[in-house]
């Protein structure tokens, strides 16, 4: 049967597939829409299969906020080209508002939630049938608090989530944390939330410095628990210099706002090589 420009383009619109493709899957499908939708989806499917062992090292992260929740999501694909194609990241928000919407506690709860008549997993399955890169969710982190926000730095590779003890927290104090944990990249909020592999890193890296640079052994412990510190001063939230004042640390500057201010969680996560 003849298919019709307009079918064509129904069909594109309704999948997002590519004009050849949905030509094909219509002429396969004699015309019929439902099995013309399965026949993309399966190829999606396909793609997905080929495509397991390609480095999907590019995406889309974005992180929003619904009352105390916040969220965050990043969708893995190949290339830069893909990644700030509009379909990607619209797909990459939908995935994000069902996460908001329904609060899932772990990725794969996630995976599983439907978005319109298909779970998010089919989705980013389905997105790989269109754009024949491989694709994949591959972070979902949440935070719950009294008061939380979120950042994401320009470009959709870099983005944070915070939450605050305490409700109705200064908006720019807010962000200010955000972009802070974004820029300065902390692993804990204290030293006694540092975990202790990487303590143990820490201290192993510094020790051999130490040796190297000829510093005598019975020092050698000490020097390590020096540099150890100094670590906790750069990479613990509330003890980081405040990257807009650096005579404060994040700590005198929620103080400094609130005596009663503190971070109880946050997260980050970046695509760019650091």
């Amino acid at each position: 049967m003849a298919i019709s420009m307009a079918d064509i383009q129904k069909l594109r619109k309704m999948t997002g597939a590519g004009m050849m493709d949905c030509k094909n899957a219509l002429n396969e499908a004699e015309g019929d829409f439902d099995k013309a939708i399965e026949i993309i989806r399966k190829k999606g499917q396909a793609f997905a299969a080929k495509r397991e062992d390609r480095d999907a090292s590019e995406g889309c992260v974005l992180a929003a906020t619904s009352s105390d929740f916040a969220a965050m999501v990043a969708v893995n694909c190949e290339t830069d080209f893909v990644a700030m194609n509009g379909d990607f990241v619209g797909m990459t928000k939908a995935i994000l508002d069902a996460a908001l919407a329904n609060k899932p506690a772990t990725i794969d709860a996630l995976k599983e939630i439907k978005v319109g008549d298909r779970t998010v997993a089919e989705l980013v399955t389905d997105r790989m049938g269109v754009t024949g890169e491989k694709m994949e969710l591959n972070v979902y982190e949440q935070v719950t608090a009294p008061s939380v926000i979120a950042y994401i730095h320009p470009g959709n590779k870099l983005a944070a989530i915070v939450g605050f003890n305490k409700a109705n927290v200064d908006e720019q104090v807010a962000k200010d944390v955000a972009m802070q944990i974004a820029a300065m990249n902390p692993v804990a909020l204290l030293p006694e939330e540092v975990s202790e592999e990487v303590k143990e890193r820490e201290l192993s890296i510094a020790r051999e410095k130490a040796k190297e640079a000829g510093k005598p052994e019975n020092l050698l412990d000490k020097i390590a628990e020096g540099a150890l510190n100094k670590f906790y001063k750069d990479f613990t939230l509330l003890q980081q210099e405040f990257i807009k004042n650096p005579k404060q640390t994040v700590a005198q500057y929620l103080a400094a706002n609130d005596k009663e201010l503190t971070v109880t969680a946050f997260k980050r996560f970046t695509l760019n090589a650091e």
